[in-house]
């Protein structure tokens, strides 16, 4: 029966070929998904390693809270001494490495917008970026720039460049290229200054990002690193040079394994999206053959041997999908790269990395697929009695079986919204909600799935209404062949249900986003200005304000500071911003306890909690917390009152400015609000702030309330964006579907093809029906589709309605989506609408 079932696949090789381009796909994606990450993350290790080769042990300060912004405490320079006076230290010397922003004497941003950082140059011995042209910086007007940047810059030597740090920007000369071992920074630069000058522009005199250490011969890491350890204070950390780099990888993989996550989801829709083709290629392919088993089951063959030869053909396309598909992955991972980079994410690579574990995954997700889409038409073929090798018979659908199928779709979609509920509004960590969450939409899919057949008669009556009123008799004949098979017609729809049903919950999504963004501004940023990094998110210089204010026509300008801390006794983060006590006068604040004077007066050990924060943690006015800094310091509070959450840059926590600094060390500020005299020109007072930013704070930028509005759009439009490019793979294999189910109906109706045309209808009206027959099955699912998006996305908006969040339904977006549905429809039924306008008729009219 192996046999057989090679042959029979050789014998359908378009037939396979179609449904294996389901299995390649679908692997190919999730394999270049592993590839493109592991060559990521192995490229981070190349990175740390080489960035360490010289150092021995490395000396750096603890880091109890992780920030958003990756930013890291320090350590203090008189440590140094100490640990030039370890015996068995040959070397040692602090370094700066630091987040800031470079510009070419134009103005222009060196690079994308992300990954600039300033770093000191190192003794020789323990400098690990190599100067490929020019020499190291020897003087406080000096700088080097990494050899990536510098081409894609079109940078010289001698050119000057402005580097932004913690200051305002100052103009440096250029006097070398870098470049760190062989792997590719991505969007990543480094621009090196002497150690003194590095440390004034980051604001960090007196203070070292860590120590790098070299042993002297014969000294091994460990035994130097437990000696250093006896002279730092508990509050450093002493790592071997191994052990760092490792840590750094660990922290990578951590940072960025939402990356995978993401990639492997959009993966996972496309295998899912391929299944449905592969069930409904099997279905059909098994109903055409219902001759040929029978005459198998009248020669002998056992029920037990038919479901062996079905199931061996699908483990075979399975293996092939498989192997083809970790082929592919190779080509999928570079695209994936590109498309990323195409939205400015340029992430540090190497030789593409085909680990063991992402051939094992990928093989097992090709033949698991394919034998499990396969399982039910399989099962299938086995209820064809002998008696069928003599005439056509198909295995009647019982109403028993008809109502169980009812009773599961319905027993899927409730438990899909009962785990997508509990996902919701249940408690447990992220990843289990996030699991849950899953789960619940796959079993919703699958159980409108099972009930869609009973829905194509209607649906497929409304889609085909206008083509029958434009085409009349071609239009009905297309809407009645759509509803002859409803579980043909409902399982090639569902392919492209599961596709348009997440596009369409992106786009409701990121509307109800959007325009509750801008009802915030509107209600709460009226007629100000914004100061705010040009990257929409990392922390601006102070000195930015403090020039503001100095402009003619500015009647204040309203400071926030945040950082990110830990609640004690909780173990939970806390946003803790730090505003100026008159930021009432530039944001409309909605208090639920207090007033504007709770601001005006706070003091050192007060702060001003949310209402979402308040609640989380049983806090009332009066009650005292303790947070835990990024520096180890651990302040307590007393709550003074109470904020609606809604407006989020005030995170969760608001404290004095002082103890910002003290505490938290953070002396950069996050947003500014200008507020203008009354009477001044606010476009005016605009110009001469952007001027004077462009000046002297180029990585700052000054918004009005429209164009603050806009740049919110902007990050969510570029998001979204990304997903629809992620998805169209998985709407790509749906109508590929379409295709195929129409190819596979069109070989069945032979003969009636042949009876239509000898009977008077051109091959002109053949391509019309078919083509129709295609619009119809495509707007059935992008009907289900948008109706299932648009109830994910009312679910899950649900427990933001708290934060401010309002769902909002665009219904010009969504009646798109029906009409590209309709027209991606005529697309997929080009090929076998050829096909069918091309049968000769005396040759259909013979065909059995």
């Amino acid at each position: 029966m192996t046999g057989l079932a090679i042959k029979s696949l050789w014998a359908r090789k378009v037939r396979a070929l179609s449904t294996t381009f389901a299995v390649v796909i679908g692997v190919a994606f999730v394999a270049g998904s592993f590839v493109l990450t592991n060559t990521i993350f192995a490229a981070f290790d190349e990175i740390f390693s080489d960035s360490l080769k010289g150092t021995s042990v490395v000396v750096s300060a603890k880091n109890p809270v992780e920030q958003e912004n990756g930013e890291i405490p320090t350590v203090s320079a008189s440590l140094l001494p100490k640990v030039k006076r370890v015996a068995g230290v040959k070397l040692a010397a602090g370094a700066i490495f630091t987040p800031g922003g470079f510009f070419d004497s134009a103005g222009d941003k060196i690079g994308n917008k992300f990954a600039k950082f300033i770093s000191s140059h190192l003794p020789d011995g323990l400098e690990s970026l190599t100067y490929v042209e020019g020499h190291p910086p020897r003087g406080p007007t000096e700088t080097s720039i990494d050899e990536a940047a510098a081409e894609s810059s079109d940078l010289k030597l001698g050119e000057r460049i402005r580097i932004v740090g913690q200051r305002s920007a100052k103009s440096y000369r250029l006097v070398g290229f870098t470049k760190l071992g062989s792997a590719s920074f991505g969007g990543a630069s480094i621009a090196q200054l002497i150690l003194p000058e590095a440390q004034l522009i980051t604001h960090k005199r007196g203070r070292f990002d860590q120590i790098s250490v070299a042993a002297a011969d014969g000294v091994s890491p460990d035994t130097l690193k437990r000696r250093i350890e006896r002279v730092v204070p508990p509050s450093v950390r002493v790592e071997t040079a191994k052990e760092n780099a490792d840590r750094g990888s660990e922290e990578i993989r951590d940072n960025l394994g939402f990356l995978q996550t993401i990639l492997l989801v959009f993966g996972f829709v496309a295998v899912f999206v391929g299944a449905f083709l592969i069930f409904n290629t099997f279905s059909i392919t098994v109903a055409q053959r219902v001759t040929e088993f029978g005459l198998l089951r009248t020669l002998g063959a056992s029920r037990r041997q038919i479901l062996a030869t079905v199931l061996s053909e699908a483990v075979a396309i399975g293996l092939i999908g498989g192997l083809i598909g970790i082929a592919g992955g190779f080509v999928m991972a570079v695209l994936l790269n590109a498309l990323l980079q195409a939205f400015e994410v340029d992430l540090p690579t190497t030789s593409l990395v085909m680990e063991s574990r992402t051939v094992v995954i990928s093989l097992l997700v090709g033949v698991v697929v394919t034998s499990v889409s396969s399982m039910v038409p399989a099962l299938r073929s086995t209820r064809v009695p002998p008696i069928a090798a003599l005439q056509a018979y198909a295995p009647p659908s019982s109403r028993g079986r008809r109502l169980l199928y009812v009773a599961l779709s319905v027993l899927l979609g409730l438990a899909g919204l009962a785990m997508l509920l509990a996902g919701l509004f249940g408690s447990g960590s992220a990843g289990t909600r996030a699991g849950l969450m899953g789960a619940g939409a796959v079993a919703i899919v699958l159980g409108v799935s099972l009930f869609s057949p009973r829905l194509v008669p209607p649906l497929a009556t409304i889609a085909g209404w206008p083509l029958e009123r434009l085409r009349r008799l071609t239009g009905r004949l297309a809407r009645e062949n759509s509803q002859r098979n409803p579980s043909r017609t409902a399982i090639t729809a569902a392919a492209l249900m599961i596709g348009l049903a997440l596009v369409t919950f992106v786009t409701v999504f990121a509307a109800g986003l959007k325009s509750s963004v801008a009802q915030v501004i509107d209600e709460n940023f009226e007629g100000g200005l914004v100061i705010q990094n040009t990257d929409g998110f990392s922390p601006i210089p102070a000195g930015a304000a403090a020039a503001a204010r100095k402009v003619p026509g500015v009647k204040l300008v309203a400071t926030i500071r945040s950082t990110e801390a830990k609640l004690l006794g909780a173990g939970s983060k806390a946003k803790v911003t730090a505003p100026t006590p008159d930021i009432g006068e530039a944001v409309e604040v909605e208090w639920k306890k207090g007033g504007p004077a709770t601001l005006r007066t706070l003091g050192d050990r007060e702060a001003v909690v949310s209402d979402s924060f308040a609640s989380d943690h049983g806090l009332e006015v009066g009650d005292r917390f303790r947070l835990l800094s990024q520096t180890g310091a651990k302040p307590a509070f007393r709550v003074a009152g109470e904020f609606d959450s809604k407006l989020g840059v005030f995170g969760s926590v608001l404290i004095t400015p002082a103890v910002m600094t003290r505490a938290f060390k953070q002396t950069q500020d996050t947003i500014d609000f200008v507020v203008t005299k009354p009477g001044a020109d606010a476009a005016k007072v605009q110009a001469l702030l952007t001027a004077g930013a462009e000046r002297a704070f180029p990585t700052a930028e000054v918004l009005n309330q429209g164009e603050l509005k806009e740049t919110r759009e902007e990050q969510v439009d570029q998001l979204v964006n990304l997903f629809d490019a992620l998805l169209l793979l998985a709407i790509v294999i749906s109508l590929f579907g379409i295709a195929n189910t129409l190819a596979l109906s069109i070989h069945e109706r032979t003969r009636e093809l042949g009876m239509l045309r000898a009977i008077g209808m051109s091959r002109r009206q053949v391509r019309t029906m078919i083509r129709y027959e295609a619009v119809i099955t495509a707007l059935i699912g992008a009907i289900l589709g948008i109706v299932l998006g648009v109830i994910f996305a009312a679910l899950i908006s649900q427990p933001l309605k708290d934060e401010g969040f309002t769902l909002s339904y665009p219904v010009f977006s969504l009646v798109v989506l029906l009409v590209l549905a309709g027209f991606a429809g005529v697309l997929a039924a080009i090929p076998p609408a050829r096909r069918a306008s091309r049968l000769n008729v005396l040759e259909s009219l013979q065909y059995e």
